[in-house]
């Protein structure tokens, strides 16, 4: 099933789980025993990462390969435009697809760490919009089905984008190559979404649009990350965190309540979905998917 399929006259929120390839063997088989545990909480698709350069690209399809053809559960595989040749992503797109997975999420990918701004790499794309159409450029000349295809929103601006407007800007030319969905970065405060929801739709792009929430399992993992992608931490929550830096337990109780919190809202608005950065884990979705399917 293609990723657009799900949010179809959808009657219930389509609840996608996204997990990513450990660096290590060991977190390899920590992660064989954490699937089939999120399966168990019945997301209705999930998707892997890779990450810089590649560098667990094997491991991504590996594990997406098994989520999709041992569990028979839908899955994507992202795919980014780092480090790789048209002729090395046509290679990668075509393994995805004798993996007989069909869902792709396509992101230009971020440089990796040290490297400072992104360069493409030769004989290789440098945005988004272009790995989109590559895409389905590559469908076309290999005769393969069609991809269903995700991209990236950034509801508080992506960190490179000079303004909103040309942020939305590049998105619209990411639908118009043919991607079919738009997840969003995470974010802490709802009206972030919103707003961002009314501009992107102001702009002329009818695709769904699907909020990724990120619970909070410790402070230094949250500032980690919103400082690498620039989401903001709302005032009270970051009030709340300062009285958790020394105890994880304590910041993902908070966490998981600010996620709880926010997921009951979007749904109480009508979203088609809500994708979860659920970061290998399962203690703290298990309780969040509780909370938000009673």
């Amino acid at each position: 099933m293609l990723i657009p399929e799900f949010y179809k006259d959808n009657l219930k929120p389509i609840i996608s789980f996204e997990i990513f390839p450990p660096k290590t063997d060991r977190g390899m088989e920590n992660l064989q025993i954490v699937i089939p545990e999120l399966i168990s909480l019945k997301p209705d698709f999930m998707t892997v990462t890779y990450g810089a350069l590649g560098s667990t690209q094997e491991r991504t399809l590996e594990i997406a390969s098994r989520i999709k053809n041992q569990y028979n559960m839908e899955t994507a595989c992202h795919l980014t435009c780092v480090g790789a040749s048209r002729t090395e992503l046509d290679h990668i797109i075509k393994r995805i697809y004798e993996a007989n997975i069909r869902n792709i999420v396509a992101l230009r990918g971020d440089p990796p760490q040290g490297y400072g701004k992104f360069v493409p790499p030769h004989d290789g794309l440098s945005r988004a919009h272009e790995l989109v159409k590559h895409i389905r450029q590559f469908e076309k000349k290999e005769g393969l089905e069609k991809f269903g295809i995700a991209v990236a929103g950034y509801p508080e601006k992506h960190l490179e984008a000079e303004s909103m407007e040309k942020d939305i800007a590049n998105l619209k030319s990411k639908i118009e190559a043919g991607a079919d969905v738009i997840i969003t970065q995470l974010f802490f405060e709802n009206k972030f979404f919103f707003n961002f929801i009314n501009k992107v739709r102001e702009a002329g792009i009818n695709v769904p649009i699907i909020p990724g929430l990120m619970p909070v399992l410790s402070v230094r993992q949250i500032q980690h990350i919103t400082s690498m992608c620039g989401s903001s931490i709302p005032p009270r929550l970051q009030s709340e965190l300062n009285l958790a830096v020394d105890d994880d337990d304590k910041a993902q109780e908070i966490g998981v309540r600010q996620c709880i919190s926010q997921a009951k809202d979007l749904i109480a608005h009508g979203v088609k979905g809500i994708h979860f950065y659920v970061l290998n884990k399962t203690t703290h979705i298990r309780q969040i998917m509780d909370a938000i399917r009673s």
